[in-house]
């Protein structure tokens, strides 16, 4: 076929939509538009509102309980004392008080000290679906439901039609599979969509007891003869990754991506069986996520994965839970940046962590006390769109700290076109007219 009569029929069949170019070599769209800052991209999120002042500020219980106890309780990422006093953030030895035993520090240099913090940054949304949202579409949320995909292209979708990369290097890791998370990794816009978007799943489910009943075995089973575990099959994936009339399509992962997936969940599980997990010292909740995709990260190299964490949600009606939670954030965090440097030598090097919470908390308490009798925070006022921000790795400058209450800089949304700069199609997405138009890469803030 000539050249002409190919585009003359390609245009045909795109009528109605966009017409897609041709692919380069590369198996991207579109040559790239600025030079990729590192080959990876890590971005964890803190989701379930993450207060400034017990966080950045380091002040523990001061501004939050009414004790005259401050301190640093993120000292894998950030440089400052831990409290001395009504220590309750840590591990919970046998015979003592809860959380009197501190997680032991994982790496030798902060994050801090590695890296670039943004001490005081700007949420779009002081919920958590606009909070998340606006973090992984780049774009502000107005009018977005729950229950539904996004309206924008999310961070997934501008890697793999701007970047070219495949299904399998763009992974979200979810904690759970409740309230739309797992709809996030892509969108409904017309022009990006379910072939764009990335591969999702939420280990603790896939991996815990429904799963290992359902999956483990990876049986194929007889249509006619075995329809009670085909249905519960069926029961346990509709339930895990909310399939909707609609969106069988799917993620777009090749056949032997397929295959890949599949040998990837097997392996999982006898791993698991074998105590071969790369877990945090420190697992469970949060920290069980983590190493889960940190597991991903082994096997696949991925050119960028998203990991959502949320037991910090708990601070509604558990401070104690909620401050314990954070430290045991902090300690994956520091689990996952040392694993990536020291275990992964395709990643080492060349690959940059970003960090944010979806947003922050109230100034104020609610009326609700735990068992150590300290007050729960909501979030939705001002205070709880205080938020601090990261980055860490290849090209990012070292020991460095801007921003403060009375001058913030960058915003939540600043994430995606980061991400967009960091592997080389800045230009696209700025050009794409989609995201929060007071968005900047972070790298621009500086």
């Amino acid at each position: 076929m000539k050249r002409r009569d190919f585009v003359k029929k390609a245009a045909t069949l795109a009528a109605g939509s966009i017409v897609m170019p041709y692919l380069l070599p590369s198996g991207r769209l579109f040559a790239k538009t600025n030079a990729p800052l590192a080959e990876h991209v890590v971005f964890v999120i803190f989701g379930g509102g993450l207060r400034q002042q017990d966080s950045i500020l380091q002040r523990y219980l001061a501004d939050s309980q009414g004790f005259n106890s401050e301190g640093n309780i993120l000292y894998n990422i950030l440089e400052g004392a831990p409290p001395t006093s009504k220590i309750a953030y840590g591990l919970t030895p046998a015979g003592q008080s809860s959380g009197s035993q501190p997680i032991p520090k994982i790496l030798s240099q902060s994050i801090q000290k590695q890296g670039t913090i943004f001490a005081e940054m700007r949420a779009i949304s002081g919920g958590h679906y606009g909070g998340l949202n606006s973090l992984i579409t780049g774009s502000r949320v107005e009018g977005q439901g729950l229950k539904v995909r996004p309206i924008n292209p999310t961070v997934f979708e501008y890697a793999r039609r701007f970047g070219g990369f495949k299904a399998t290097e763009t992974w979200f890791i979810g904690n759970t599979i409740g309230n739309s998370l797992p709809l996030l990794n892509s969108s409904k816009h017309p022009n990006f969509g379910l072939p764009y978007g990335a591969n999702f799943f939420a280990p603790n489910i896939t991996f815990g007891g429904d799963g290992q009943a359902t999956l483990s075995n990876a049986k194929v089973y007889h249509p006619q003869e075995e329809l009670e575990p085909i249905y519960d099959m069926k029961n346990f994936l509709d339930n895990s990754f909310n399939i909707k009339k609609g969106d069988m399509p799917g993620i777009k992962n090749t056949d032997s991506e397929r295959t890949q997936i599949k040998e990837f969940i097997a392996n999982t599980f006898q791993r698991k069986a074998n105590g071969q997990l790369p877990m945090p010292p420190v697992s469970g909740g949060d920290g069980s996520t983590m190493g889960y995709a940190t597991e991903v990260l082994r096997v696949f190299k991925p050119k960028l994965l998203v990991v959502n964490m949320s037991g910090i949600d708990g601070c509604h009606s558990n401070f104690t839970g909620y401050i314990q939670a954070m430290h045991q954030a902090d300690h994956a965090m520091g689990f996952l940046w040392d694993y990536i440097q020291n275990q992964i030598p395709e990643m080492s090097g060349k690959t940059i962590m970003c960090f944010a919470p979806e947003c922050g908390r109230n100034l104020k308490s609610n009326p609700i006390i735990d068992s150590n009798d300290w007050y729960g925070y909501d979030h939705g006022d001002a205070n709880s769109l205080r938020v601090f921000g990261g980055m860490v790795g290849q090209s990012v400058p070292k020991n460095l700290m801007v921003g403060s209450e009375a001058t913030p800089i960058g915003k939540v949304t600043d994430f995606n076109l980061t991400i967009a700069e960091i592997l080389g199609y800045k230009s696209e997405v700025v050009s794409s007219g989609l995201i929060d138009p007071e968005a900047k890469s972070l790298f621009d803030r500086i």
